[in-house]
């Protein structure tokens, strides 16, 4: 019981994260479009999901490397910290590189996640971690079933207002932290390793390991196939059924509704009944069936109406990760989850380039094209899962 008020910081920290960063998604066509004064802004909205993701693949290593010897705490105060300034900086970016520079910031920022992962690793026993990455992903979906939908209210009154929003969230997010979240684990009083900080040696430490490459396949093919959400929905839905804002918001709220309740409910139960290689097949299954229909649908209560059949793909990430913690030592949590967010990264920035090209390429003949792509990309991880051994833990000492 006594970790459970640590866990509930965390939990109430990433909700508001969450919020901040799903008050962007329904207006940022718009504010290209106002900013670039060019009508398709899909390729615009690739680079500047590439960059954020550049951003995190290069420092989500290093803050996880910094949390393991300064402790979580310290790095997720410095993090939160800047996320606030430079949402404040974005509400006044006139340019297009001023927003560019911001979403670089962003993505700097946004690498604390690998730490939050680590630090519920720290307080979580083994046999709870599933349920409890469940309900961390679940508290993304709380924020997304509020931020969508406020940032489509604010955007549709004025574009800049979400940015404020944000700030102000951010802010609160800081102070909930300074106050009230502990320190998770003792610091290293080892020197720090400079070397450490490059965010390639990590990444070849764990690739080294020729049995963990098809689970950081895994994890990069789920992150793909997610960022075609955040680079093609808004689009998608302008054209397709001439949504506002406001109706961007509330369907990508009713996305985080269903999927709230699915990853809050289904994996612990999931995990224990089918194992987690099932779930882990069930999810891509489910989400798989909605984005076929999604692909074909022409009227907007479609999107609505299979929403829950989407959400079962929440069920593959947690039962992903709780594999996943499994295959490295307790004292490298923080490296390891830093170098899964670097590989996540890594994938969000080859994705949103491709997707955004592909809708790019399609919009004009058949938008829905674009959900089509991520099931085929979704596909290729079926074989990978298969071949996963889930039996025991990895034994290398290099982990």
């Amino acid at each position: 019981m006594a970790m459970n008020r640590p866990l509930s910081v965390i939990f109430a920290a990433i909700i508001l994260d969450a919020i901040g960063i799903g008050l962007i998604f329904p207006i940022l066509p718009a504010l290209l479009r106002d900013v670039t004064h060019v009508d398709n802004v899909a390729p615009a909205i690739g680079i500047m999901t590439a960059l954020y993701a550049v951003m995190q693949f290069l420092f989500a290593p290093v803050l996880g490397s910094l949390s393991d010897r300064l402790g979580r705490r310290p790095v997720l105060l410095i993090s939160l910290a800047g996320a606030a300034a430079n949402y404040l900086f974005l509400a006044v970016a006139s340019d297009l590189w001023m927003l560019l520079l911001g979403r670089a910031v962003a993505g700097l920022t946004s690498a604390n996640v690998s730490v939050a992962t680590a630090y519920i690793t720290d307080i979580s026993p083994g046999e709870e971690r599933a349920r409890r990455f469940g309900l961390f992903n679940a508290m993304f979906g709380i924020g997304f079933i509020i931020g969508p939908v406020l940032g489509g209210m604010l955007g549709d009154h004025w574009l800049r207002l979400p940015f404020i929003a944000a700030a102000a969230l951010n802010a609160c997010n800081l102070l909930l932290a300074v106050f009230i979240l502990p320190e998770s684990r003792t610091p290293s009083r080892e020197p720090l390793d400079l070397a450490a900080l490059n965010p390639l040696r990590p990444l070849r430490w764990v690739l080294s390991v020729k049995r963990m490459l098809p689970v950081i396949a895994v994890f990069f093919i789920f992150s793909a196939t997610g960022e075609a959400y955040g680079t093609a929905w808004a689009l998608w839905g302008g054209d397709v059924f001439q949504w506002n804002g406001l109706w961007i918001g509330l369907s990508l709220g009713a996305f985080g509704v269903c999927q709230t309740l699915a990853q809050a409910i289904l994996p612990g139960p999931a995990v224990r009944l089918l194992g987690e290689r099932t779930a882990i097949l069930l999810g891509i299954g489910g989400a798989c069936t909605a984005l076929v229909v999604m692909a074909f649908a022409t009227q907007g209560w479609m999107v609505f109406a299979v929403m829950p059949v989407f959400a079962l793909g929440g069920l593959g990430v947690p039962a992903l990760q709780s594999f996943a913690t499994r295959q490295v030592d307790e004292s490298q949590q923080g490296r390891f989850q830093g170098v899964l967010a670097s590989a996540l990264s890594l994938a969000s920035i080859v994705a949103p380039l491709a997707f955004s090209s592909v809708y790019l390429a399609s919009r004009a003949h058949w938008p829905g094209a674009i959900w089509l792509s991520v099931v085929v990309v979704y596909a290729v991880s079926v074989p990978l899962v298969l071949g996963l051994d889930f039996g025991k833990p990895a034994t290398d000492p290099m982990l």
